[in-house]
């Protein structure tokens, strides 16, 4: 029984049933065409000895033939005979018409009173002769011998020999076949082969889908994996034959290449963060020294060897605050990748939620002031504490909300924080949202992406920095944002089970 749970038994099985069926419907369809043939056949015969009792009564009584079938004792010529006999010929051994069903064939009298009879060999319309082979010699005599021209007429005519005082005479029965019913004799084992092959046909285009479905689910899977897609799965591994167990091993082919994508993925990202950790170790051994040194000579300068003229002393003052705020941006750059680079430890505390924003703000509010952003923070009734580290944590939001006021170069707009609850209940929600330039769709779902940035100055890791810490923390970051409109951060942090 193993045997038959398999494809191929199953599909050996189907077949041979199916050819059972088709030999048991044709074997069927053939009974009632013979049945039918022998239905004909005997109605045929019927109407043959009809004709010829007929015919017999009326060469021997001496009355013609349309008077005796008027008879009402005479049982032979009913109605079925009636529809099948076309006509019933008595030639006498001149080969003359001497009675008929058609008045048109009877004798008729002339002129001088003497019978005039119709000869046979002016009879040019009869049907052909049947078996005329039997009648030897006397076949010549009858005008509707059968030939090529004549083989394929519906209806037929039987010839039978009767020896009498006066000769041979001969009847001669002319059977009516109905043509449809011949046409559709001649048809019907066209019709109910062709009626079987379409219905074996219709079978077997559904065993053929039904069994090269799941070939094909395999293919077009095979395809969306060699375009990348990963994420693809056949349907058909709840089945328990050879094609469920391929499906399912191509399934667990599909999952395995999809964990190897995935460690391939994070084994580049770290090999990435690798690389940067060494670089910025040394850019910060490198660079750091002079960078303080020259920070520290601006501001010797500033104090010893200002100028004392307002103007001149403005212009320095000037110059020399944008050199600070310049060594200021390299040495940010510097922390930047160290931050990415290094591998992040929090000491994680219990946090008042809204501490950790007021710490963030600190950072932004004179620049804010500056280009006349108003910001507004927003907290719920009975926002948890949260479990952070408040230096890492002061980093994410310190980032967000300078990314805020850079996206409202115009000024005027408006920075709102909002905290609360989140859905889940284990999770509070940081919103920061702004009425920036928004960023552009092509660029949204690569912002977390380090060296990723838009700005000339940028290096590309402050959101991944952002996101990595959230990310130790056990918690997420969502953006949405439209162009021209603004943007909304979406920070989730877990909440401390202490309150």
């Amino acid at each position: 029984m193993k045997f038959f749970n398999t494809f191929r038994g199953r599909l050996l099985l189907i077949l041979a049933l199916l050819l059972v069926a088709i030999l048991g419907v044709q074997y069927y369809l053939n009974l009632l065409t013979q049945q039918e043939n022998d239905s004909l056949r005997e109605a045929q015969a019927q109407a043959l000895v009809a004709g010829i009792v007929i015919g017999s009564n009326g060469l021997t009584s001496g009355e013609y033939m349309q008077d005796l079938i008027g008879r009402n004792d005479q049982t032979f010529f009913d109605a079925a005979a009636t529809e099948r006999i076309k006509d019933v010929l008595i030639i006498d051994n001149n080969w003359q018409i001497t009675d008929s069903l058609n008045p048109e064939y009877l004798p008729s009298t002339d002129e001088n009173g003497e019978t005039v009879f119709k000869k046979l060999s002016e009879l040019t319309q009869l049907p052909p002769l049947m078996e005329g082979s039997r009648l030897g010699s006397d076949l010549k005599q009858f005008p509707n011998q059968r030939n090529e021209l004549n083989k394929n007429a519906v209806d037929e005519a039987h010839a039978i020999p009767i020896e009498t005082s006066k000769g041979r005479w001969y009847l001669m029965v002319l059977l009516n076949i109905d043509k449809n019913e011949a046409r559709w004799r001649a048809a019907q084992p066209l019709v109910y082969t062709l009626g079987v092959l379409l219905v074996s046909s219709l079978i077997t285009f559904l065993l053929v889908w039904r069994f090269a479905r799941p070939i094909a689910n395999l293919s077009n899977a095979a395809r969306e994996i060699a375009a990348g897609n990963l994420d693809v799965r056949v349907a058909d591994a709840d089945r328990n034959d050879e094609m469920g167990r391929l499906a399912s091993r191509f399934n667990e082919m599909t999952s395995q290449l999809e964990k190897k994508r995935d460690l391939e993925s994070k084994l580049q990202q770290a090999e990435k963060s690798a690389v940067v950790g060494r670089l910025g170790s040394a850019i910060a051994h490198e660079i750091r020294n002079p960078l303080n040194y020259i920070n520290l000579t601006l501001d010797h300068l500033r104090s010893k060897y200002a100028p004392e003229e307002p103007e001149r002393r403005e212009k320095f003052e000037k110059l020399t605050s944008q050199l600070k705020s310049e060594v200021a941006r390299i040495n940010q750059q510097i922390s930047d990748f160290l931050n990415y680079s290094r591998p992040a430890k929090p000491k994680l505390q219990l946090i008042n939620a809204r501490d950790v924003i007021e710490d963030s703000l600190r950072i932004v509010e004179a620049e804010a002031a500056e280009k006349h952003v108003t910001i507004g923070v927003v907290e719920h009734e009975n926002v948890p504490k949260i479990m952070g580290d408040p230096e890492f944590l002061r980093s994410v939001f310190s980032n967000l909300f300078i990314n805020a006021l850079q996206a409202m170069e115009s000024g005027a707009g408006h920075l709102n924080i909002k905290i609360s609850t989140d859905e889940n209940p284990h999770f509070v929600n940081f919103e920061v949202a702004d009425t920036g330039s928004g960023i552009s769709v092509q660029n949204l779902s690569t912002i977390f992406e380090p060296y990723f940035s838009t700005k000339e100055t940028g290096t590309g890791l402050g959101l991944a920095i952002v996101q990595k810490i959230v990310s130790v923390h056990n918690g997420t970051i969502e953006v949405e944002s439209r162009e021209g409109e603004g943007t909304k951060f979406t920070v989730k942090l877990p909440r401390s089970d202490e309150g």
